[in-house]
């Protein structure tokens, strides 16, 4: 692959319809992608929607700045474990596997996106998420990740929730998983499934569900890559 900087400008907003995007083939038969952002050639920092097909494999690679990712269907698997969907994953800087999907699976993936001093595996299931009440009406939220300045969490909202515009020290990151929402005061962004918003400023517009939500929220990190 040629070098790509795709969204690359961490300063302005962008906004992707994912799911209106073309699924593209990896180097890896089976295995497709959607690309979100992408600074790099194969070995890139990126966001990216993947699909594997049933029976599918990856060979075994390394991740020197780390990778993220939340299984949004089917079940994804490597030597350490299967992840369902719901599933979210840290592997840190440094860490290896060999992946694959015996019943095909759909990921939302962050390559090269970590602290190199990270150290620490997260896996946690849709079993394993903690749920809080966020003290607005029909509003919760399961941490997934908290350190340094950044934090990662889901966000469920009930039909007819609003969250109000807020300050976000440092921008955020979001994907609907499911559902769709409102943006801005008056609506005027309808983001449905699979939309995917990167907003680098620290004030974050208000945020309606009528139908309700399922949200996936990056915060604290979204500046320039070096």
């Amino acid at each position: 692959m040629e070098p790509m900087h795709l969204n690359a400008d961490r300063g302005v907003p962008v906004l992707v319809q994912a799911g209106a995007l073309p699924w593209l083939a990896s180097p890896q038969p089976g295995v497709e992608r959607r690309m979100l952002e992408r600074i790099g050639a194969e070995v890139a920092v990126a966001t990216t929607l993947v699909r594997y097909a049933a029976g599918s494999r990856f060979g075994e690679h390394s991740h020197a700045l780390g990778e993220e990712f939340l299984v949004l269907s089917g079940v994804f698997a490597d030597e350490h474990g299967r992840y369902g969907a719901g599933t979210y994953v840290r592997n840190p800087p440094g860490s290896s596997h060999k992946p694959f999907s015996d019943e095909g699976c759909t990921l939302f993936v962050k390559l090269r996106q970590m602290d190199p001093l990270e150290k620490r595996r997260v896996v946690i299931s849709e079993a394993d998420r903690s749920w809080i009440d966020v003290g607005i009406a029909r509003h919760r939220r399961a941490l997934l990740y908290a350190e340094g300045n950044e934090t990662v969490f889901l966000e469920r909202l009930e039909p007819g929730c609003t969250m109000a515009a807020q300050y976000v020290r440092g921008g955020q990151e979001m994907l609907v998983v499911e559902g769709a929402v409102h943006l801005g005061a008056a609506g005027a962004q309808h983001l449905g499934p699979l939309c995917w918003l990167r907003n680098p400023y620290d004030r974050q517009p208000e945020l309606s569900s009528p139908e309700g939500a399922l949200l996936w929220i990056k915060r604290g990190h979204a500046a320039p890559v070096v």
